[in-house]
């Protein structure tokens, strides 16, 4: 048997399997595995499986893990969780901590107490506002943004009536994002500091309790095309609040902040050996 000591969290609805994975012997290479653990039915149920690993340039490493077992960049909540996970476990020592991620180094406070977390976001790159995209039979006009990982933001009157599954997918395959697809935000701004946001999630491949990233992403195209102001606070799909805030320069925003909650949901063991692989019928 292959046991493994893991921890459920959220944060702000965005629910996590964290690992600590310091010795390096859990087998990250095994993406079937992932999957199977993240599994809404037959696994722990999650939208990424999270390990801490040691780090030579860090406080530590967050490796991310997509629900469907691929990697994944940067995730904002999982970052926002992996900070107060790698507290608890002593991975670090103080409330303050950098840490290594695929999209670089990233900067994160815990609040004493720890139930909130902020963390320093990547410099927002490749803006493409205005950006019209054919999917689903129609025409769709948003704004292109990379915050760690690639996301197209598409303003609404109306978020909480939409298909978010079914656009958010026809977007998310459209052919302006090949080979690799991008995440899909759907924002309803309500001036000057506040938005509602549901994302479909690239990875997870339906919508999402909530998205940091796409948070971030969501408030740069709306502040860059004046339609919101800085500090943003954004409700997620599961109806907690994230608060985006950034500084103003040259036109452009710049030094985005992620802060919201985080939560412990349960702590377990899981056998990696009990994830059976074969789906053959007698």
């Amino acid at each position: 048997m292959r046991k493994v000591a893991f921890t459920k969290m959220h944060g702000a609805g965005n629910d996590f399997v964290l690992i600590d994975d310091r010795d390096g012997t859990f087998p990250a290479h095994d993406h079937i595995l992932l999957a199977m653990m993240a599994s809404r039915r037959t696994g722990i149920a999650c939208e990424g499986v999270i390990l801490v690993q040691k780090s030579s340039v860090a406080d530590f490493r967050m490796e991310f893990f997509n629900p469907d077992g691929t990697v994944a960049d940067l995730c904002g909540n999982g970052s926002r969780c992996v900070a107060a996970f790698a507290r608890e476990i002593g991975a670090v020592k103080s409330s303050a901590m950098t840490f290594e991620t695929r999209a670089g180094l990233v900067d994160a406070e815990v609040a004493p107490g720890g139930a909130s977390v902020k963390v320093w976001m990547p410099e927002p790159r490749n803006r493409r506002y205005g950006l019209q995209v054919k999917a689903d039979g129609q025409m769709v006009t948003g704004d292109y943004v990379e915050v760690g990982v690639p996301h197209f933001v598409v303003h609404s009157a109306n978020v909480p009536s939409l298909d978010v599954d079914g656009l958010g997918r026809a977007l998310r395959l459209a052919d302006e994002f090949a080979p690799n697809g991008t995440n899909v935000d759907f924002i309803q701004p309500l001036p000057p500091h506040k938005a509602i946001l549901r994302t479909y999630e690239r990875g997870v491949e339906a919508e999402s309790g909530a998205c940091g990233t796409g948070a971030v992403a969501a408030a740069v195209a709306a502040v860059e095309t004046k339609k919101l102001s800085l500090p943003v606070a954004i409700r997620t799909s599961e109806g907690y609040t994230l608060t985006v805030d950034g500084d103003w320069r040259r036109a452009k925003a710049t030094g985005f902040t992620l802060t919201g909650p985080v939560k412990k949901v349960f702590e377990g063991v899981v056998d990696l050996d009990s994830f059976d692989t074969g789906n053959e019928m007698e």
